[in-house]
């Protein structure tokens, strides 16, 4: 997918592409994740749609649940989408920033040589 050590450096509009595809691509897994994330606190947490989406939200940026979970499958739901949202953070920046450390690491690699 990415060129190799001892090809050319990707010209900047070639790479701001590469890395807005990324972006995306994060865009899109972030926004699936708040859609299963409303979805849960919506049935199994018994909050209103707009709720559900503020505490999905809140849970996958890493600030913390607004509502208190007053049902047992709310509760479930909370502690397993907050581990799932943790591992989809993790992972989506690893998506958004692996052009840009490659790039980083390519042209260290280029001054070497």
């Amino acid at each position: 997918m990415y060129e190799h050590r001892r090809h050319r450096l990707l010209p900047w509009p070639r790479f701001i592409r590469r890395a807005s595809r990324h972006l995306l691509i994060g865009l899109a897994i972030f926004s699936g994740a708040v859609g299963v994330g409303t979805l849960g606190y919506h049935t199994a947490g018994h909050l209103p749609w707009l709720d559900s989406f503020l505490n999905a939200s809140m849970i996958l940026s890493g600030m913390g649940p607004v509502d208190k979970m007053e049902y047992p499958g709310g509760k479930l739901f909370a502690a397993f989408y907050a581990l799932f949202s943790g591992i989809v953070f993790i992972g989506v920046m690893g998506i958004v920033l692996a052009p840009w450390a490659h790039r980083l690491l390519h042209i260290t690699q280029l001054e070497d040589q």
